[in-house]
């Protein structure tokens, strides 16, 4: 059984792969990204599960095809992303997820028309959605700065436990009861959805069985899933913000945040081009018998390796999450220079009460250990899971600072915060 204090501390272990919630099925609406999955390491950032999350060292693509008359790839728009495709048919938009979970062999695809417009041939059977949307409910927390960072906040009308939310603008809107409360898991309140009437429900799912999510299709409101969890480079995930803007018509206005928030990251990414020595890194926590830390080709490994950073388990090769006897890892890290990721402790003495051998490590013993909570929502959401996707640059920032405080000197940490 997955306890609350599992779920609370899960953070460390799916760096970016959402985590179900307990009578769940692993689909989006199980109340945002669960807490703490999203971003596995990062606590270490582990946000996809993160569940979070997992993901891997930089495959940069580039959707590149040759034009012809009836559709051309928008390969120039999509520099980092791989899990959608936008191709223009006429005057519509037909957008692919590729892959919208884990091993899927099939993907969705979705023809956006925009209103007054033709709706062009359909071979695909596509689902159609004329643009601009109207509203919309969300089911992950990530998807609500993709809403505000094209001013679309108030186009949210439902999501499922409002609490996980931390956005100051979203949480207006939700105080003046703008956006209804849609319960979690099985207690979902489908109903509830029906009546709301939204232009799309925007979920995600860990397998092909949609749950809940095929009930809201059947009774004829389209479902978008959205697959950034899956991305294996952190600008990936960011970028989907692109895909959120489709269906507002918001693409140059994405396109320009995007922009800066690449152009930010990788500026971070060049101050540790030229260092030569290395901090080690030891991520995760214990729980029962294994302690579960990021592969070494995990989402948050790549992030680490971006800071210049020595992951003592960077020459893993797999992509999730690592489940290693607490032997094996004190024999590798014990005199590792830093701990980023420990889930949501709150103190050192609060890691120590939990797992009194904790205190044998040396970033323990000099207090250099560091979780992702600096910043906490006003009714408990953590702020790095929710923006922490759409924001890799503020993440790599932050691991820059620990990591060689004096090349940002006048950098203040925004997720991370040492535990005391």
């Amino acid at each position: 059984m997955i306890t609350k204090q599992l779920r609370s501390h899960i953070s460390v272990l799916f760096f970016g792969l959402p985590f179900p919630r307990k009578g769940g099925k692993g689909t989006g609406l199980s109340a945002s990204i669960p807490r703490g999955a999203e971003f596995p390491l990062l606590s270490l950032a582990a946000l996809s599960t993160l569940r979070i999350i997992v993901f891997i060292s930089s495959l940069l693509i580039s959707c590149s095809s040759t034009p012809n008359k009836k559709e051309t790839q928008s390969s120039d728009e999509i520099k980092y992303a791989t899990g959608f495709k936008v191709s223009n048919v006429g005057k519509a938009k037909l957008v692919e997820i590729i892959q919208p979970y884990q091993n899927a062999t099939t993907g969705y695809q979705y023809l956006l028309v925009p209103k007054g417009e033709p709706t062009p041939a359909n071979p695909t059977n596509a689902t159609i959605i004329f643009t601009p949307i109207e509203n919309i409910i969300c089911t992950s927390t990530t998807h609500i700065p993709l809403l505000d960072y094209i001013n679309e906040t108030d186009k949210l009308i439902g999501f499922p436990t409002t609490d996980y939310i931390s956005s100051t603008k979203m949480r207006e809107r939700i105080d003046a009861g703008f956006v209804k409360e849609l319960g979690i898991d099985k207690g979902m309140n489908v109903e509830l959805v029906f009546s709301l009437k939204p232009s799309v429900v925007m979920g995600y799912t860990m397998t092909k069985d949609l749950g809940q999510l095929k009930k809201i299709q059947e009774a004829g409101i389209p479902v978008i899933i959205n697959a950034e969890y899956l991305e294996k480079h952190p600008l990936g995930r960011a970028e989907w913000i692109k895909f959120m803007a489709l269906f507002f018509n918001k693409e140059k206005l994405a396109d320009s945040v995007f922009q800066e928030i690449e152009k930010e990251y990788i500026a971070t990414q060049q101050l540790t081009k030229s260092v030569t020595t290395k901090p080690t890194v030891l991520s995760g926590i214990l729980y029962g018998d294994a302690w579960f830390l990021p592969g070494g080709k995990n989402y948050a490994a790549k992030l680490l390796e971006d800071a210049g950073c020595n992951y003592l388990w960077a020459q893993d090769s797999t992509n999730g999450f690592l489940q290693l006897s607490f032997e094996s890892v004190y024999a590798k890290a014990k005199d590792a220079d830093l701990w980023i990721g420990v889930g949501s402790f709150a103190s050192l003495e609060e890691l120590k009460a939990a797992e009194k051998r904790y205190e044998l490590f040396k970033p323990f013993q000099e207090s250099k250990v560091y979780s992702y909570n600096a910043r906490i929502g006003a009714k408990g959401g953590s702020e790095f899971l929710e923006l922490g996707y759409l924001r890799p640059d503020l993440i790599l920032k932050d691991l820059v600072k620990i990591a060689y405080p004096d090349l940002l000197p006048d950098y203040q940490l925004f997720f991370h915060k040492p535990l005391n």
